[in-house]
């Protein structure tokens, strides 16, 4: 669950500053991901776990509201729901600090419900707040059913290398691209040496720059869409919604990057990951993009 204060400007360390209003949302980024991507148009199924309380609760209703099936989300006996603390200043920037809980606990048994779903063209997605041996094993899995891999390697951490040359396609921010790769001069530099380290596609979110990526023919940058930003909380969580459902539609890469850039910027546009998350129309009346003609 996600408990967002909106603040004047984001706190300085030891620094108290005085927020304008606290709101929850359902949040947590496997959780938002499985609803940007059902948005869009996916069909979606999450693999995780909250805690046996009313957040919990919340949050499994919230899924299913919005088109997720949420059969394999399972209630961990004894670790309450995770949850985000987030400032937004007023320029839409935030500081997010996590609190795991549940999610902490989801391990090779998750990992095995999530695999036991796919088929050959399907994608899976994971992100880093659940534990390095339900990856790993939910990676290998996806691999053995022929499966696309999607890992969005958030929050920052070291991978192993053979969990990297299993990736269909890695994304991070540029924070997250420094702990990875250490610092470069541009994010050309940084998507070229992750994809060094295996994955097939290396991606660099820029924000409200757009994103660069990194396959087999190069590095190359896809231009940003043009939004006002009011809480960017949720715009990489819409961005990993939409490129799997680019993945899963068979787009070619620089169109799903693009479509997944539009979902993003889309997501700025108001309060709340979750809330903010657009759909296929939003996408059309801000952007003019339809999945359904030529022009993504």
């Amino acid at each position: 669950m996600d408990l967002v204060l909106t603040v004047p400007r984001l706190p300085q360390p030891g620094e108290t500053v005085l927020g304008e209003r606290l709101g929850s949302y359902p949040g947590g980024k496997g959780a938002n991901q499985s609803v940007a991507a059902a948005r869009l148009g996916g069909q979606v199924a999450m693999v995780g776990r909250v805690g046996n309380d009313s957040f919990g609760t919340a949050l499994i209703k919230n899924l299913e509201s919005n088109g997720v099936d949420a059969t394999d989300v399972s209630r961990d006996p004894a670790e309450p729901t995770g949850a985000a603390l987030i400032y937004v200043d007023n320029t839409g920037q935030n500081m997010i600090a996590v609190a795991s809980g549940a999610n902490a606990t989801a391990g090779p048994r998750d990992a095995q419900r999530a695999v036991a779903r796919l088929g050959a063209g399907d994608v899976l997605v994971m992100q880093l707040e659940i534990s390095m041996a339900a990856i790993d094993q939910a990676v290998a899995g996806a691999r053995r059913a022929g499966a696309v891999s999607l890992l969005n390697a958030a929050p920052a951490q070291r991978l192993d290398p053979g969990l990297l040359s299993q990736l269909d396609a890695i994304v991070v921010n540029q924070p997250e691209a420094s702990a990875l790769v250490g610092a470069t001069s541009s994010p050309e530099d940084a998507s070229k040496a992750l994809r060094a380290k295996g994955p097939r596609i290396a991606i660099v979110t820029l924000g409200p720059a757009g994103s660069v990526f990194c396959d087999e023919t190069g590095v190359h940058r896809v231009e940003p869409f043009d939004a006002r930003s009011v809480d960017a909380t949720g715009a990489g969580d819409a961005f990993m919604g939409a490129l799997a459902v680019g993945f899963a539609r068979a787009l070619p890469i620089d169109k799903t990057i693009r479509f997944a850039n539009a979902a993003g910027a889309a997501a700025t546009s108001s309060l709340g990951a979750q809330a903010a998350l657009p759909r296929l129309d939003d996408l059309r009346r801000l952007f003019g993009l339809d999945l359904s003609s030529s022009e993504h």
